[in-house]
């Protein structure tokens, strides 16, 4: 009987620093030890995959643009508690550095080089006018529950 591969999948649904520096370092730690890793990013976890860094007003109709404009992007993501109007994302990357700990940037991009698979929410999408072409080249589809459910199928699920 052959040996199944181990399967580790994240549904990124928050935009808070520190909880995406959780879903990266999960993400790279099943990824170096062999797991088959997939995030799946809806609504404010779309933040951390958007092409455009900063503030942006994405989509169509007024409130698109104002939701995705107020969203921001990876360089306007809060931290959950304590963000002491927006330093401390800031103070936290430099105690990581000066602690010789992998930033969230350097996270997101060994997720990369460790091939952990990129999905985004359609529906997620749909509702905030977000396109794929608005998301990282890494991205490697928009899909909808059932097929993530699919993709996750005999791993580990995590919500964060």
């Amino acid at each position: 009987m052959a040996a199944t591969k181990k399967k580790l999948s994240i549904v990124s649904f928050s935009g808070d620093f520190d909880k995406v520096i959780a879903v990266f370092t999960l993400a790279t730690g099943a990824a170096a030890v062999g797991y088959e890793v997939n995030l799946f990013f809806t609504f404010w976890g779309l933040n951390t995959i958007k092409l455009k860094k900063g503030r942006a007003p994405l989509g169509k109709g007024i409130l698109d643009r104002v939701f995705n404009f107020l969203m921001g992007g990876f360089g306007n993501l809060p931290l959950s508690r304590l963000n002491f109007l927006g330093a401390s994302p800031h103070l936290m990357t430099y105690m990581m550095k000066k602690n010789n700990v992998a930033t969230l940037a350097e996270l997101v991009q060994a997720a990369k080089d460790l091939k952990v698979n990129f999905y985004a929410c359609e529906m997620a999408m749909l509702i905030l006018g977000v396109k794929k072409e608005d998301l990282i080249p890494e991205v490697k589809e928009v899909l909808g529950v059932a097929k993530f459910l699919e993709n996750s199928e005999g791993g580990e699920v995590l919500f964060i």
